[in-house]
């Protein structure tokens, strides 16, 4: 037999010993390559965010904790009173380092320490030069001195009266309004760092004003504002997402929200330190409230669902409105306890206005919505915001459909609308009764507040919360 192979087998022989020389060689070659070196880290995209989320509560044009300001590049380079930040290209020779280092590290203050892996991020930005990447068209120059300038009227999405009724709180972008209560004058700019505010709320003696906030994305904030100075007194950065639907509790010691996370949290109002996370919702958390005697919390989200959870723990305890599908078409977004008694007043994607007592006096059984007291006419689009008036015989509601809103005044009670409320043409995002009962505002898409008589429903002030200034073509 012949031990010449045959021309085919030969063919494959010859291909296959030169593919396997290629591989070889391509093995070689590649083991010579050396690892592709990282890129250099950016300030403006992987700095920046671990500042604005750990430090910039303390250090803020509002509230500028050592003299740092740690809110852009070039304020963080001026330094503060312990001198210069950082030295570009020794990290362990920089101040930054140094606090957030540590057993246990100095900084942030009242908050977790930042992890191994963004020390790590923020020394080798150090070693590598400390350069600024921000593009100049965001870099930040707003603060008390330089307040935002408006060539439009900003969205209303928060409105807040003060206790003794002599100021109505109106949010900004990055600011709240303080005007006097009959829309008559502005009276202070507070500026923060939040371009978002969601909510605005007055603590019960008056000397406090909460708002709740961030930047999506980015952190949520709660803010506690001095009234009487005018000055930040603190705030809390908490998580990665804005913050919604702040509520003092009676006592005025506690302070819940909710957030884009899904969780509500309450805060010690003393030192804005967090004491309590919910994590029972299963999406945005728009709205939180007290009971009466402020030893439980209540959340609304847009999970369809109303909860009850106890403060001291942070136990849940029940879901006050139904469970079963479909009982609740759509998402929560108004919540608002009734001034004397633990009745709840709800609203949201399906327009109805919803009252339900808090506590259940019976087991549940499927189907049933027992909690429920009454339902009320229902009104366009979405309701964004609902408020009861002192003694709780009224509340007033506000709703958006995207093109068109409105705003009802109600009867509790009997469930009777009582007033339609003129002028409201576009989406209504905030009602407030004043605390004497006799007026209620509205804020919304048109970024107008207006003010009406509650016995008549009459408007009696109409007015632009912030000066406008034209935009100049090419500039």
């Amino acid at each position: 037999m012949s031990s010449v192979l045959p021309w085919w087998k030969r063919a494959i022989c010859a291909i296959a010993v030169a593919a396997l020389g290629w591989f070889q060689g391509e093995l070689v070659e590649a083991a010579d390559e050396k690892p592709a070196e990282p890129a250099p880290v950016s300030y403006y995209r992987q700095v920046r965010p671990i500042l604005q989320r750990a430090c910039t509560g303390c250090h803020q044009p509002a509230k500028a904790g050592g003299k740092l300001l740690l809110t852009g590049y070039e304020v963080s380079l001026k330094g503060g009173e312990q001198g210069a930040l950082w030295t570009a290209g020794k990290p362990d020779e920089s101040l930054l380092i140094d606090v957030v280092t540590g057993e246990p590290p100095s900084m942030p203050q009242n908050a977790p320490p930042l992890t191994p892996e963004q020390v790590a991020l923020l020394k080798r930005w150090i070693a590598e030069g400390a350069k600024n990447d921000t593009p100049a068209a965001v870099e930040d120059t707003i603060s008390a001195e330089r307040p935002p300038v408006y060539s439009s009227p900003p969205l209303i999405s928060a409105l807040a009266w003060s206790p003794d009724g002599q100021l109505l709180a109106v949010s900004g972008f990055r600011e709240i309004l303080l005007h006097k209560a009959d829309g008559s004058g502005l009276v202070a700019r507070l500026v923060g760092r939040s371009q978002s505010i969601t909510s605005l709320q007055f603590s019960p003696d008056g000397k406090l004003l909460a708002a709740t906030g961030g930047n999506p994305s980015l952190f949520g904030e709660v803010q506690f504002w001095n009234v009487a100075e005018k000055k930040l007194e603190r705030s809390a950065t908490l998580g990665i997402d804005t913050l919604f639907g702040g509520r003092f509790s009676p006592d005025g010691t506690l302070f819940a929200c909710g957030g884009a996370d899904n969780s509500a949290r309450i805060i010690r109002v003393a030192d804005a330190q967090q004491l309590l996370k919910f994590d029972a919702h299963a999406d945005y958390v728009i709205n939180t409230a007290f009971s009466v005697d402020g030893k439980h919390m209540i959340t609304v989200s847009r999970d369809r669902s109303m909860k009850l959870s106890i403060v001291e723990s942070g136990q849940f305890v029940d879901n006050i409105t139904s469970i079963t599908p479909g009982a609740l078409k759509g998402g929560l977004q108004a919540l608002a306890r009734h001034p004397k008694k633990d009745e709840l007043l709800c609203g949201g994607a399906d327009g109805e206005p919803k009252l339900y007592k808090m506590i259940r006096t019976q087991a549940r059984q499927i189907g049933d919505d027992f909690n429920r007291i009454r339902g009320y006419p229902g009104m366009t689009g979405r309701i964004f915001a609902v408020d009861f008036n002192a003694d709780g015989s009224q509340f007033v509601a506000g709703s958006s459909s995207g093109t068109s809103g409105m705003a009802r005044i109600y009867s509790t009670e009997d469930g009777k609308l009582l007033h339609e409320l003129a002028g409201t043409t576009r989406g209504i995002f905030s009602v407030v009764f004043a605390p004497d009962g006799k007026h209620v505002a509205t804020g919304g898409f048109d970024g107008k507040v207006r003010i009406y008589n509650a016995e008549s429903g009459a408007l009696e002030k109409e007015l632009v919360p912030v000066e406008i200034t034209p935009a100049v073509a090419g500039k």
